[in-house]
């Protein structure tokens, strides 16, 4: 079950669904057999510029960052394999900056967060192919393969 939240702060009319099905169309394509829960927050920048200074130790505002867990859910008993961090701010001007709806770009840096919590990176060109090749997968499952994606995007 993907669990999302939503920062009260900003006004954000969304289907959540669409974020959701992103997330579980991932799980499909990489690991159909995983049941598990996951937690997706929608939030701003300060946040995200926060987590990614104490976390990465980069002071800067990003797109997503992806927390991975090993923990059980205590409520389900399901593994939790972690959470999703999604910049609204930044999503809004990237999607923007491609010309397609916030909502495209949102589904776009769910699958991107949910791969990095599936195992996936993009450190060397030979993983960044194999992730981009399975994003662009789940993208085209998605009605979504020409959306365009910005270089060097994350």
């Amino acid at each position: 079950m993907i669990h999302i939240n939503f920062n009260p702060n900003l006004d954000i009319t969304l289907d959540a669904e669409l974020l959701v099905n992103a997330g579980l169309t991932t799980i499909q394509e990489v690991d159909p057999d995983r049941e598990t829960e996951i937690t997706l927050v929608i939030s701003d920048d300060a946040l995200i510029k926060d987590l990614n200074r104490q976390f990465r130790k980069m002071d800067s505002v990003t797109d997503v960052l992806s927390f991975p867990s090993n923990e059980i859910d205590l409520d389900t008993g399901k593994p939790y394999l972690g959470d999703i961090i999604i910049s609204y701010p930044q999503a809004l001007q990237q999607a923007d900056q491609a010309g397609h709806p916030v909502e495209t770009e949102l589904q776009l840096l769910t699958i991107h967060g949910m791969l990095h919590l599936l195992g996936f990176d993009h450190a060397n060109e030979e993983e960044k192919k194999e992730m981009w090749a399975i994003q662009a997968k789940i993208l085209g499952k998605l009605g979504l393969a020409d959306i365009k994606i910005l270089d060097g995007q994350e």
